[in-house]
């Protein structure tokens, strides 16, 4: 207690000394004084000193001070620049949407064609003085391969069944991929460009060439979200469990036995998966729970984690053709999809090369998710923004996975 007043004492001495006059007051009515902790006392001395002697506030804080209103009016002017170009953007996207619903055609006129602003005011200064922070909650870690199997373990007494090799899975994806209609091209070359091209199944964000820290649950050759397990378990379901039925009638001996509690298992969290409505957002709050963490373990499994790799791509396939869209996407084209979501990517894929030439990146993002993102704001064209995923998958085709998996096509 005494050091935390200690510590808010010497925060700022302007505000401090009328509370320090205050406190030596009552002194001349009956020595309360002495009431007050010495350290308190003590600390009280010590600023009323360094306030006569500093005139009120270090060199040190004056030059903080002016620094600090020059950096809130640059951020102030530049927020306000930011807004309206933003709500512009939402604005635009709102049209567009309208005009899809209509069956309209979609312009140039569309879609705002400067460049966002971008900050380069002054930086924020440091205060010299200690400050008073809040304390943070800590960040719940992010979930790994560990806890994934625990939860499948302890909510559905299940265990995913390992691959014996990484190509064993990768010839798993691959012959389902294929019959499902996604080209050897589109799955080796998102798998280049999610993975590096060097990526395990089980390589999750952050925790891949070299990396130690897990900073999404993002996992697999397409990079799963726990949020994609749960939202294609509801979504495939059936179509998983129908695959896997047939798998089930094929095999007999121990090896049936196992796969039908799969089966089992996988009935159980399809029909969890369907037991909300069937929005990102509902589905976003299971995988935050253990039950969809028991759910993303099914990533790992080699007969049910090669159909969800398939299905988030297959998903945009079909999303793209039941919009009418006939071309086959290129990977390239998959990928914005895969990354800023269908109908977002859609918006990007169907555009003219002379608009993609044209219309800034920005008109796909949330002000937030642009403003952190280096390679959007590098790219800033819809059209510079395909070429270097393009590059980034070539350069990675030629590593050892995406070879490999290039074979098992």
């Amino acid at each position: 207690m005494h050091h935390s007043i200690r510590n808010s004492l010497s925060r700022n001495s302007l505000v401090l000394v009328p509370l320090a006059l205050v406190l030596l007051a009552p002194a001349a009515r009956g020595g309360e004084i002495d009431a007050l902790p010495p350290a308190v006392r003590d600390a009280n001395a010590q600023l009323l000193s360094q306030f006569f002697a500093q005139g009120g506030a270090s060199p040190a804080v004056l030059e903080y001070r002016r620094k600090l209103a020059e950096y809130q009016a640059a951020r102030a002017a530049f927020d306000a620049e930011a807004g309206a170009y933003w709500s512009q953007i939402s604005e635009k996207r709102k049209g567009r949407n309208a005009k899809r619903r209509s069956g309209q055609q979609v312009t140039l006129d569309d879609y705002v064609l400067e460049h966002p602003p971008l900050y380069n005011g002054p930086k924020k200064p440091v205060n010299p003085e200690p400050e008073e922070t809040p304390d943070r909650p800590a960040k719940k870690p992010i979930p790994v391969v560990a806890d994934f199997l625990r939860a499948a373990q302890e909510l559905y007494q299940f265990t995913p069944q390992r691959p014996a090799s990484e190509i064993e899975f990768k010839r798993a994806y691959a012959r389902y991929a294929l019959a499902s209609g996604l080209t050897r091209e589109q799955a080796v070359r998102v798998y280049s460009f999610e993975t590096g091209g060097t990526g395990s199944h089980d390589v999750q964000a952050g925790i891949e060439h070299g990396g130690k820290r897990a900073i999404s649950t993002a996992m697999g050759y397409n990079q799963l979200l726990t949020t994609n397990s749960v939202e294609l378990l509801a979504e495939q379901g059936h179509e998983l469990i129908r695959a896997l039925s047939e798998k089930v009638a094929r095999t007999s001996g121990p090896a049936r036995q196992s796969l039908e509690h799969k089966l089992v298992v996988l009935k159980k969290m399809v029909a969890h998966a369907k037991s909300v409505p069937d929005t990102w957002s509902e589905h976003e709050k299971i995988g935050n729970t253990a039950q969809g963490w028991a759910m993303h373990a099914m990533v790992l499994d080699i007969d049910v984690g090669p159909m969800l790799q398939t299905h988030k791509l297959l998903t945009s396939v079909l999303f793209a053709r039941a919009k009418g869209y006939s071309r086959p996407l290129t990977a390239a084209e998959l990928e914005m999809m895969n990354l800023t979501g269908d109908g977002t990517g859609l918006d990007m894929v169907t555009m003219p090369q002379a608009m993609r030439e044209q219309v800034p990146t920005s008109n796909f993002f949330q002000r937030g998710g642009y403003e952190r993102n280096p390679v959007a704001i590098r790219h800033n064209t819809v059209a510079k923004l395909l070429a270097v995923t393009d590059d980034r998958m070539d350069s990675n085709s030629s590593k050892p996975g995406a070879r490999e998996l290039a074979g098992a096509f």
